[in-house]
């Protein structure tokens, strides 16, 4: 930092004083040693110093202070951090090389140096002596101690999950638990009923955590937290697999009118979604629950949101806490500090220390930024020896076919960019590179809104090849309603029939819409990402399909799991359709960053980047554009499908008997005078429907 002259010379007088003080003080004796060294140098041809006094002393001479061992120098104080890098090794990460604190080093034991990262790593065993012995050079060496929390987690002797006895579980739940999910249970008995099932997307989690709440029935009350689409999927499993809960004794919280029922003593279990648990709080905290089931439990992501607060204060006072989610961070560490808190309230002093420590936490002109991370291999012992029990599909499910994931890059000449568009998009994307870190998502959500208007013609181009090359089933995951609306368009004038499940389908008709999907004709779900990405089984398709990115990975790899999970046979396909000039372009490697992350912690085992990369075909022509628009009576139809009410009870083969889109086109041009009605049949009939007719 530069100085004043004000400040220069108030230094200068400064020294000036040190010089005088010193000169009175030193004794006849030494001014002679010194006058005699000169002179000594001197004669071996050195320059004679006028003044002795003048090189012995300097106003901004560091003074040398001898310390710790060996009579070696330090000059400035030297700081260092401590961190654990497995259950039973530690590192040490001093802020520059040390002699004293090196020599400390290799008097211990165990120590282990690194030449690539030229760091020293000790036994757990002997931190203690390490930490005791750089205490004695203290205040010029100070290192960092392990958190206590970390230390008292190494320390815990919990339960051995080998010796835990399954049978107080009901026999009908027991009986169908696959051996990878009983050492799932075991695991959350072991801990006390205090953990999270984190395996991956579909290995039955639900299973595990009703099998955990069966072996605590003496507990009960029990309360289930999930969304608000899988309130009754929760209650058909407790029925089918919890036999002897009276399905009178299940109470799903919806409105106040539901308090009585709720606070009756007979009430067993109470399923309630995420926004009523904020709105009555103070009624479920009166019922005194002793277990707790947080379904999706990654939805807790901010410690300050209603919902989190609420929960924080039931959980504190139940005796179990049972979390389950397949991505416990979606993308940063950060959003792990509030599904711990609620397994072990008292372990973490705040999230203010738990994020300086795991989330490179500083504080900036807004408060703590906390989008970082730090000492994840840390985090990531204390999440498996103390929190969480994780497999994914590959380490349990042997028989379960491979996913193979592609990336399509779409076709420049099918995007509807204009002049000013591309240009919007150029400046969008400028936006959100040279934006501040805290307005870039806001930056990249506009960006990313734009891009969807442009990729729908290739979007809706593609989907019709697929129905020409492709005759299996297969899922369309998007993000926008008009990406949405433009698909189901899509299928409609191809007459293919689909379900759509996005944010405003009805809870209760969603588990109908599976099953025609499941077991009936539809060849397509059109889905949301973000509102049928989790919660659902949609394992007869052979294809997953997104037209569009979301900037969490973790409920991109939920989405994929509707298709990849138990009951599936055979492989499944997931092609990403990424348009060059759009968002894409920022959100498909800032994906792989962010797994990258999650992959350190261990809360992942996926990536993007051995991808199969495909280009889109351009082999159209005008004509494939032509097809009519299509107004539908919605009360005609199956809501949620495109699916005749008329003929919902009639089987059919939908993917044989579809028309393609040169049939369409064909006689839409043939039928152009027939007005619009009879267009309109011509469009949604099937081919074979329309011969009969004919």
């Amino acid at each position: 930092m530069a100085c004043s002259k004000e400040e220069i010379e108030r230094k200068r007088l400064a020294a000036l004083q040190k010089i005088k003080t010193k000169l009175n003080t030193t004794n006849s004796q030494e001014s002679r040693n010194i006058s005699n060294s000169i002179s000594s140098r001197s004669v071996c041809g050195s320059p004679v110093l006028k003044t002795s006094n003048t090189n012995a002393f300097h106003p901004y001479q560091k003074t040398e202070r001898k310390i710790g061992l060996e009579n070696a120098v330090v000059d400035k104080v030297v700081s260092g951090s401590v961190y654990l890098i497995s259950e039973d090794r530690f590192e040490v990460n001093p802020s520059e090389f040390c002699t004293p604190l090196i020599n400390v080093f290799k008097s211990i034991h165990s120590k282990s140096y690194d030449s690539k990262s030229k760091l020293w790593s000790f036994s757990i065993d002997d931190y203690h002596e390490l930490m005791s012995k750089v205490s004695s050079l203290a205040p010029f060496i100070v290192l960092g101690p392990l958190p206590a929390y970390v230390l008292k987690i190494l320390k815990d002797k919990s339960v051995d999950p080998d010796s835990v006895d399954l049978s107080p579980i009901e026999s009908t739940l027991r009986n169908k638990l696959m051996p990878f999910q009983q050492d799932g249970v075991r695991f959350g008995i072991a801990k006390r009923g205090r953990c999270m099932i984190a395996d991956d997307m579909g290995l039955g989690k639900t299973f595990q955590a009703l099998a955990i709440a069966s072996y605590y029935r003496h507990n009960w009350p029990l309360l289930i937290v999930t969304t608000s689409s899988m309130r009754e999927t929760w209650q058909s499993k407790i029925h089918e697999l919890l036999p002897s809960v009276p399905l009178m004794n299940i109470v799903t919280l919806t409105s106040g009118r539901d308090a009585d029922m709720v606070a009756d003593a007979q009430t067993e279990v109470v399923i309630v979604s995420y926004k009523i648990t904020s709105m009555h709080t103070d009624l479920l905290k009166r019922k005194k629950f002793g277990i707790v089931i947080i379904d999706e439990s990654h939805y807790l992501k901010s410690h300050k949101a209603q919902c989190t607060v609420a929960l924080m204060s039931i959980a504190r006072h139940c005796p179990r806490t049972v979390l389950l989610s397949g991505t416990p961070a979606l993308s940063r560490p950060a959003e792990l500090y509030t599904q711990l808190a609620l397994i072990a309230p008292d372990l973490f002093t705040s999230y203010t220390e738990y994020g300086k420590r795991y989330c490179a936490g500083k504080q900036t002109n807004f408060g703590w930024d906390m989008s970082g991370q730090s000492n994840l291999a840390e985090l990531q012992v204390i999440l498996q020896k103390r929190f969480l029990i994780r497999r994914t599909k590959e380490q349990v499910l042997t028989k379960l076919e491979e996913k193979t994931r592609e990336s399509v890059i779409l076709d420049r000449s099918l995007l509807q960019f204009s002049k000013d568009q591309e240009l919007g998009l150029s400046q969008l994307a400028r936006s959100y590179t040279t934006s501040r870190s805290s307005e870039r998502h806001t930056a990249l959500v506009t960006f990313f809104s734009e891009s969807a208007t442009i990729k729908i013609p290739a979007i809706c181009k593609y989907i019709r090849q697929l129905l020409k090359d492709f005759s299996g089933k297969f899922l369309v995951f998007a993000h926008h309603k008009n990406v949405v609306d433009a698909i189901c368009l899509t299928l409609d004038e191809t007459a293919t029939s689909y379900i759509c499940i996005v944010g405003s389908t009805p809870a209760h008709t969603r588990a109908d819409l599976v099953d025609k999907f499941q077991h009936g004709s539809c060849r397509c779900g059109v889905l949301s990402i973000t509102a049928a990405g989790s919660g659902l089984t949609l394992t007869a398709a052979d294809l997953v399909l997104f037209a569009e990115l979301h900037w969490n990975p973790g409920i991109l790899t939920q989405a994929e799991s509707r298709a990849h999970r138990i009951g599936r046979s055979g492989a499944v396909c997931v092609r990403y359709l990424l348009a060059n000039g759009t968002a894409d372009d920022y959100m498909w490697p800032m994906l792989q960053n962010k797994l990258n992350v999650l992959n350190n912690v261990g809360l992942s085992k996926d990536t993007f980047q051995d991808t199969t990369m495909k280009h889109q075909e351009n082999n159209s022509s005008i004509l494939q554009y032509l097809s009519p628009k299509i107004a539908r009576n919605k009360n005609e139809y199956i809501p949620g499908t495109n699916i005749r009410l008329a003929t919902a009870q009639e089987p059919e083969n939908s993917h044989k008997n579809n028309a393609t889109d040169d049939d369409n086109v064909d006689n839409f041009l043939e039928d152009v005078e027939a007005g619009p009605q009879q267009i309109r049949r011509t469009a949604v009939l099937p081919k074979v429907i329309r011969k009969k007719n004919e």
